[in-house]
């Protein structure tokens, strides 16, 4: 189960910025994964807590967002939708098209708590 160690990088970068910000506490994630990227979003979810436990983020709310993959077709310029199986053109069919979203696995945003300013 390698999500087991994308949840311990993810973690790794997630307290980094945490670290960086002077943050004292993560409260929400939110991962973009697409189908195409290798991730199993549920197991991400089960090994979350196993990871998290004892860091900055251990009781932040983990949000996965799934992205669509889409193709840009070399030949007539449209950007598609596609399929996993079927990465062709949607608006011409042609099979000469560049994968632009469905592969990533991106932090995307994160919420910190960091400790009042005010003296």
């Amino acid at each position: 189960m390698h999500e087991l160690s994308l949840c311990q990088a993810l973690i790794e970068q997630v307290e980094a910025i945490a670290r960086e910000h002077r943050a004292t506490r993560v409260t929400h994630i939110l991962l973009r994964i697409g189908p195409l990227s290798g991730a199993e979003p549920e197991l991400l979810r089960h090994a979350y807590p196993l990871v998290a436990a004892g860091s900055l983020a251990e009781s932040a709310e983990l949000v996965i967002e799934p992205t669509e993959i889409r193709v840009r077709c070399q030949r007539c310029g449209a950007e598609t939708p596609a399929a996993p199986d079927r990465l062709l053109c949607g608006a011409c069919g042609a099979w000469e098209t560049q994968l632009i979203s469905g592969a990533e696995l991106l932090l995307a945003h994160l919420e910190l708590e960091a400790p009042d300013s005010a003296p």
